[in-house]
């Protein structure tokens, strides 16, 4: 993961869209009753994000700012992503 001159790190969510580090709160599995309402619940407040460029959702991610994000990558894949250190996954800003 690199780190941009202000020190913000950016992790790729898939179709270019990034998202800072430091805002994940946690990333979950779309399929539970919870979960969907949570979605919806966001979607209402004007806090939903979707960053599946019209494919299936894969990964929710949730900030700190309280919004939802829809990514088509699965968890596994965002969660390794996080974790790899040097990786060209995140991008400078």
């Amino acid at each position: 993961m690199k780190k941009g001159s202000s020190g913000i790190k950016l992790i790729n969510i898939g179709f270019g869209n990034v998202v800072s580090t430091s805002k994940i709160i946690a990333i979950v599995t779309p399929g539970s009753s919870p979960i969907k309402r949570m979605r919806e619940e966001a979607r209402e407040r004007g806090k939903l994000i979707d960053a599946t460029h019209g494919r299936k959702t894969r990964a929710i991610i949730i900030t700190d700012s309280d919004h939802v994000i829809l990514s088509a990558l699965h968890a596994e894949t965002i969660t390794e992503r996080l974790s790899e250190e040097g990786g060209e996954f995140a991008e400078d800003i």
